[in-house]
């Protein structure tokens, strides 16, 4: 009776599984449930492992059920905890044109007065990082330019120049907004090679969460397309997130306003990653993708990215590889992918550098 029971826990959690896989590739703006559902998938994943692990014990034939289902669905696994242990940086003298590329959300460089509080050196210190970084390429969301105050003030200078043009490295910045004293908000791409060709993608309207692209021509001849992308907001706050699952209380006041801001964001999201998606397939060039997809790997978003192209964490890494700086654990929503054309040599995720609220990705390509 106890294994009659067992074996019907088992083909229910081999459902769940199945129809969590399933809700992951259902856009939220034709049913957002789905999403909510496609969230359960790393607590399938593991009663699943669980279930392999007991009938191993127990019956061998039984497990291979279990076993067959945990090979299947093994890249969704690594999707949300990546397991290269091994894994080391090869030579680099292997064949292929080599690219290091750095992405970052730096949070607008911490201008703000509250934003510093706690560390006031922390804008300089991020941008003389980046600066100093040796990346071929610089992705940056949420960025911040000010301008020189004076052009006879040698001492300072703004973001662009430091991060571009004192380093050699071109500048594409896709501005959003330019407030009162000439601060310029956005996105920006800097890059070593020759910038060929660029372009801004906008959703609905040109705002903080957009798109952008540049054409870059490599010292070999090839040329390559770098998408540096920032989705919709998850638009909740963390202390209202913590107070959620902190109490029954903070439930109860908290949780259901969270669940209706994370499902226009989810339906939002949904949209902004097919109008993308749409626009990768039209590339002529091999695609780095560079990304604050405010989504977890277990969303429609990243389903969609991973389908078609290699994520650089999932394919190099180990662990969870979680790249928000704060209160909530585990939480993944920085991302680097590469087209077919590429091999992902290496890729780490900046712990030591916490000046803004997302940690710094960097990441080794060589081209086929």
């Amino acid at each position: 009776m106890r294994r009659s029971f067992a074996f019907k826990c088992t083909l229910l959690v081999i459902g769940w599984l199945l129809v969590a896989i399933a809700s992951a590739q259902i856009p939220a703006r034709t049913f957002w449930p789905a999403s909510f559902v496609a969230l359960t998938l790393p607590v399938a994943l593991g009663l699943n492992l669980a279930a392999a692990l007991y009938w191993l014990l127990r019956n061998w034939r039984v497990a291979a059920v279990p076993i067959i289902v945990a090979v299947l669905t093994w890249p969704h696994f690594q999707r949300g905890l990546a397991l290269h242990p091994l894994h080391s940086a090869p030579a680099a003298d292997l064949p292929g044109q080599r690219v290091r590329l750095l992405s970052a959300n730096v949070r607008i460089f911490n201008v703000y007065p509250q934003l510093h509080a706690d560390n006031p050196q922390s804008p300089d210190k991020m941008i003389r990082w980046i600066a100093a970084n040796p990346a071929d390429i610089i992705c940056l969301q949420e960025f911040y330019n000010e301008p020189r105050k004076s052009k006879l003030d040698k001492n300072v200078m703004s973001s662009v120049e430091r991060i571009g043009r004192q380093t050699g490295r071109q500048v594409f910045v896709s501005k959003t907004l330019t407030n009162w004293m000439g601060g310029e908000f956005g996105m920006a791409i800097f890059s070593r090679y020759p910038i060929v060709r660029r372009g801004t993608i906008s959703f609905d309207k040109l705002s903080q969460n957009h798109a952008m692209y540049a054409d870059l021509k490599l010292p070999g001849g090839d040329t390559v397309r770098v998408f540096n992308f920032h989705l919709q907001s998850m638009s909740m706050e963390e202390k209202d997130i913590v107070d959620s699952y902190s109490s029954k209380a903070g439930l109860r006041a908290k949780g259901l306003g969270l669940m209706r801001r994370y499902k226009r964001g989810l339906v939002a999201r949904s949209v902004q990653i097919d109008t993308l998606m749409r626009r990768f397939d039209k590339s002529p060039y091999p695609l780095l993708l560079c990304a604050d997809l405010n989504d977890l790997p277990y969303s429609y978003s990243y389903d969609q990215l991973a389908d078609h192209f290699q994520n650089a964490w999932a394919t190099v890494g180990t662990g969870v590889g979680a790249t928000y700086n704060g209160r909530l654990p585990f939480v993944r929503i920085d991302n680097q992918f590469a087209g077919p054309q590429w091999i992902v040599d290496d890729f780490k995720v900046h712990y030591e550098i916490g000046y803004s609220d997302h940690f710094p990705t960097s990441a080794v390509y060589r081209l086929r």
